[in-house]
């Protein structure tokens, strides 16, 4: 038996013409109804429904076909069944074409006159899915998106993030009857429906450039009796945690966000604890002031997923800070930056393969017509593993 997985293209007459030539000469066509009801008269009556790969492989075998053929919508190599179906074919001894098909980002971006080799693709059908990260890069982010709810569903979390004023464009039935392009803001767009099949494209999100780290502290907005720490304390505890880019962090005990907002500028996703509602506002302001929009304040850290990295600011009972982290994941990375005495002690006790360093900074400050050296506070960074004690 010979199968042909053939990407069916946007709408019923995305067929291209190699498609179509061995669709005709096909003994047995499978897939779902409605790419099933759209092929021309052309093609053999013998069609079957099916949409999990192992009922398509059971019906192929079932009908006893020489040539089968195997619809998807789209082209068989964007976010298809087919990379399913494909290694159960092979596996099976079975010789297998594939036909590409006009994806439905390339049809989309036809549509509306925009090249889209910079857009970054993301499929939001099962799995973890995160459009903040999506849009936080420097380019467009392309959706696709699942049912009538989708869109609505994915600029609410960007709604939640602070960024309901994002430019987002929705295109409905894409090739078929009842094709529309919907255009509007992100907080637009969570409550209105949309049909089920649909794809969205969202601007990139306004962001502060990525730089090293150690941002001047008079460029975030802090007072109030919550201060912010001082940049070469930043810099150097950024240092002793090790982000990389495509890793989530915490941080607990916030305060105005500089720790955290500097955090999500290096990584993927950053989750912040802060219980001072003051402290909370002045990190909401310095996040938007940033574009950290991946930075996600809550008051407490019982929501927090799995972390890779956790920065502890807060002072207090070392062992009820680190015991959601080592619940969470045991392995984590943490640095904690304290001025206490005690809290060094704890943590050079608590903490796996446990380091600490004790940094001392002076700057050069000018008064009476001289220059002299100002001394600022000392602060320990102990950093190591969380453990599982």
């Amino acid at each position: 038996m010979r199968v042909t997985l053939v990407g069916v293209g946007c709408g019923g007459e995305g067929l291209s013409l190699q498609a179509l030539r061995v669709l005709e000469q096909a003994d047995c066509i499978v897939g779902p109804g409605r790419l099933l009801e759209e092929l021309p008269p052309s093609c053999t009556a013998s069609r079957e429904p099916a949409v999990r790969g192992e009922d398509m492989l059971r019906v192929l075998r079932e009908s006893g076909c020489r040539h089968g053929c195997v619809l998807y919508s789209g082209d068989t190599g964007f976010y298809s069944g087919a990379r399913t179906l494909l290694p159960q074919l092979t596996g099976q001894g079975v010789r297998v074409d594939i036909l590409p098909g006009l994806s439905s980002v390339q049809y989309f971006a036809a549509k509306l006159g925009h090249p889209w080799q910079a857009w970054t693709l993301h499929s939001a059908h099962g799995g973890s899915f995160d459009p903040i990260s999506a849009v936080c890069g420097s380019h467009p982010a392309f959706f696709l998106t699942a049912g009538a709810e989708g869109p609505g569903r994915i600029c609410q979390q960007l709604e939640e993030a602070g960024l309901g004023s994002l430019r987002v464009i929705v295109g409905e039935n894409l090739g078929m009857q009842g094709e529309n392009v919907y255009m509007g803001t992100a907080a637009e767009c969570v409550q209105r429906r949309f049909s089920p099949l649909n794809v969205m494209l969202a601007e990139s999100a306004p962001r502060a450039r990525r730089r090293t780290p150690g941002i001047p502290e008079e460029e975030f907005v802090w007072g109030g009796g919550v201060p912010v720490v001082r940049q070469e304390v930043r810099a150097a505890a950024l240092a002793r945690l090790g982000v990389e880019p495509e890793e989530l962090c915490w941080d607990i005990g916030a305060g105005a966000g500089s720790f955290a907002v500097e955090l999500a500028l290096q990584c993927r996703e950053v989750w912040a604890a802060e219980s001072r509602s003051e402290a909370l506002s002045l990190a909401r302001i310095n996040r938007e002031k940033f574009g950290a929009w991946n930075l996600r304040l809550e008051e407490g850290v019982d929501r927090f997923p799995k972390p890779d990295a956790v920065l502890v600011e807060e002072e207090g009972e070392l062992d009820r800070l680190l015991e959601p982290v080592r619940r969470a994941n045991p392995q984590a990375r943490v640095c904690v930056v304290t001025a206490s005495l005690d809290t060094l002690y704890a943590a050079l006790d608590r903490l796996e393969r446990a380091e600490a360093a004790q940094l001392s900074v002076s700057r050069v400050k000018e008064g009476g017509g001289i220059r002299r050296l100002a001394c600022l506070d000392p602060v320990f960074l102990i950093s190591g593993q969380a453990g599982e004690r």
